[in-house]
């Protein structure tokens, strides 16, 4: 695979992983919780899910080459992309207005 398609699958990954928590009332998607979740539990699995997906990122650039050392400004940056991809899972949630 090149790496272009790598990043852009990352990213995908990312918006996906992003939203899971704010989509379904299971913990990390899999696990029912009995009483559903609240806002606590969704971003607590927010930052999980942040920190498998940058695992996986990791993974991918061993497999491409060299890992490059990255500073605090490198997780602050892509801890303030995950929170950006996950607005619209939030807005879904909490934000738009559904007639029950």
């Amino acid at each position: 695979m090149s790496q272009s398609l790598l990043i852009w699958l990352l990213i995908s990954l990312a918006f996906i992983a992003a939203n899971l928590p704010f989509l379904t009332q299971r913990l990390m998607s899999v696990y029912p919780l009995p009483s559903g979740k609240n806002l606590a539990w969704r971003l607590a699995e927010l930052v999980a899910w942040y920190f498998l997906v940058g695992g996986l990122g990791i993974w991918m650039e061993k497999s491409v080459g060299q890992i490059s050392p990255q500073g605090w400004e490198f997780y602050a940056v892509t801890g303030t992309l995950f929170v950006t991809l996950a607005f619209p899972g939030f807005v879904y949630r909490y934000l738009v207005r559904r007639g029950r």
